[in-house]
């Protein structure tokens, strides 16, 4: 997809969920508008919702729209600037010392620094697109690392001074909220928090990214997991888990197990979790012929 202004694609929130659904993402309005605003007010998008509602589907298929490539930065404990900015080649520095022997040399070049995500997208905002995903499983040192790129969109490097995007970036960052995230990183951000969709809605995402599903099995397949999500699991099914059984279960029907048989054997792409299973066992079977009726 060439790459496009950001601008000129966001011209208003239904220009953008229609762009959005052009990549294959359906985003209700007031997705639509955080995204939107967003781009326009050039401030990072925080995504917030439990895992598998579509966030990080979101922040591909805001690239993708912009044809711009996505630069993904996977957070997790421990995370450090090395990670997430910049890192020097020390080996490289060290060889290039040693074969310049007398010779003065800038050890600091470009050419030893190895650009991490943020440094990637410092230096070409215009192509790239930033997701810092699941922010909440970095701890509040990290938060506090990411405060003047989102706030200014720049960095210091102690060695060569404070590196400027020459354009606006666009940003978004994930949580699935398995932690409050600081008062100052949310004041930097548009925040849109993602919930599950209803029935309808989802069967709507079924039949635009499952393969060769009937509209009746996606309809069947969001209703089940709708009541599925309903009960005390432990790790509920998220909407590609939901698009996966629906593919799953469609194969097996192919392959001659007939319904609601299918949808019982392909249970193992949408519940992945030993004791979800178990518990939800005794009531497959209802549910599952409950949704097909």
């Amino acid at each position: 997809m060439p790459k496009v202004n950001a601008e000129t694609v966001a011209t208003s929130p239904e220009a953008v969920a229609q762009q959005l659904a052009a990549a294959r993402y359906l985003a209700d309005d007031s997705l639509a508008t955080a995204i939107f605003l967003a781009i326009r007010l050039g401030k990072p998008l925080l995504l917030e919702g439990a895992p598998g509602v579509g966030k990080t589907e979101a922040a591909k298929a805001i690239a993708e729209l912009l044809g711009r490539d996505l630069v993904r930065l996977q957070c997790y404990e421990g995370i450090d600037a090395a990670h997430a900015l910049y890192e020097w080649n020390y080996q490289r520095q060290l060889l290039a010392i040693r074969h310049a022997g007398e010779h003065e040399i800038d050890i600091y070049d470009d050419r030893f620094l190895i650009a991490r995500p943020l440094l990637q997208v410092l230096r070409a905002p215009e192509q790239r697109v930033l997701l810092v995903d699941e922010i909440d499983r970095s701890d509040h040192e990290f938060e506090a690392l990411l405060l003047e790129f989102l706030s200014d969109f720049q960095i210091s490097i102690p060695e060569r001074g404070t590196i400027r995007a020459e354009a606006q970036p666009i940003v978004i960052l994930t949580s699935n909220r398995t932690r409050e995230l600081a008062e100052a990183l949310r004041r930097r951000c548009v925040y849109h928090w993602i919930g599950y969709p209803d029935a309808r809605r989802e069967a709507e995402i079924i039949m635009l990214r499952a393969g060769d599903v009937a509209e009746a099995t996606a309809r069947a397949v969001a209703t089940a997991v709708q009541t599925i999500r309903a009960r005390p699991l432990a790790k509920p099914p998220g909407i590609a888990e939901a698009v996966e059984w629906a593919n799953a279960a469609t194969i097996l029907e192919k392959g001659g197990s007939p319904w609601p048989e299918a949808f019982r054997r392909a249970i193992g792409v949408l519940i992945k979790d030993e004791e979800d299973l178990s518990y939800i066992a005794p009531e497959l079977g209802r549910i599952v012929e409950e949704a097909l009726a």
